[in-house]
């Protein structure tokens, strides 16, 4: 099964889910600001992707971000988990699950090559 992982309102959301119903695609969509994380989803992403890929430093909530909380995640500290627990909307969307497979963010041809 194909998991998205995101927010609902989400303009990249959108788009890739957009492209997932296009294409005919099954798959669950997890709004994680209304569904939640949990620190064990969040540590099998880190085994797959770095922390640096996962983070969206281009986002309102890294902007917005306390400068000891970004220096963690930059530095990649223990505690990274449970920050981006607390702030959800830190990743960057969307995070798609397929089998072990992993993508974050939305390009087309790395769908297709997926899909």
């Amino acid at each position: 099964m194909t998991t998205m992982y995101g927010i609902a309102n989400c303009d990249t959301i959108k788009k890739a889910r957009k492209f997932l119903d296009t294409q005919n695609i099954p798959y669950q969509f997890h709004d994680f600001r209304k569904d939640g994380l949990k620190a064990e989803q969040i540590e099998v992403w880190l085994q797959k992707v770095t922390l640096a890929e996962l983070i969206n430093k281009r986002s309102t909530s890294w902007r917005n971000l306390d400068e000891q909380l970004k220096t963690a995640l930059q530095e990649n500290s223990p505690q990274a988990v449970e920050i981006i627990l607390q702030q959800p909307t830190l990743i960057k969307r969307p995070v798609l699950e397929k089998g072990d497979s992993l993508l974050i963010g939305f390009k087309e041809a790395e769908y297709k090559q997926l899909i």
